[in-house]
């Protein structure tokens, strides 16, 4: 068993997970969106790119795309959740909880991408 593959794959799974947790519940309610595991699926999805930085294939090449998607989505959700929390005369409005449970949603649809891209590289190679 490969110790580096394993601990790949376990942090493009645990992204990919935490941005789920994330996502689920009702979009404008922000007690159904836990700030804290928005920050722990930015900074594993962090930890997921920078893992990713390595692979010389085409396949690593999409896969490293797929991270830094996933990233700039989740740094934009957790930059909207901090202005209007912290900034904004508002608070945290429906309008400002859809926005960063928008910007998830997009971020947990390029982690399954990659999820689903490392599954088929994996089937793919020959023993």
């Amino acid at each position: 068993m490969n110790t580096e593959k394993v601990v790949f794959a376990f942090f493009i799974v645990l992204a990919l997970t935490l941005n789920f947790g994330f996502f689920l519940g009702d979009m404008e309610i922000a007690e159904h969106h836990n700030v804290y595991e928005l920050f722990a699926a930015l900074i594993v999805s962090l930890i997921a790119t920078v893992m990713k930085f390595g692979d010389r294939t085409h396949m690593g090449a999409i896969l490293l795309a797929t991270s830094l998607v996933a990233d700039l989505q989740l740094i934009i959700a957790a930059a909207i959740w901090g202005y209007t929390a912290n900034v904004g005369e508002q608070g945290m409005s429906g309008e400002a909880i859809a926005s960063v449970v928008s910007l998830s949603g997009g971020a947990l649809l390029a982690n399954l991408l990659s999820a689903v891209l490392l599954s088929i590289e994996t089937v793919m190679i020959r023993r």
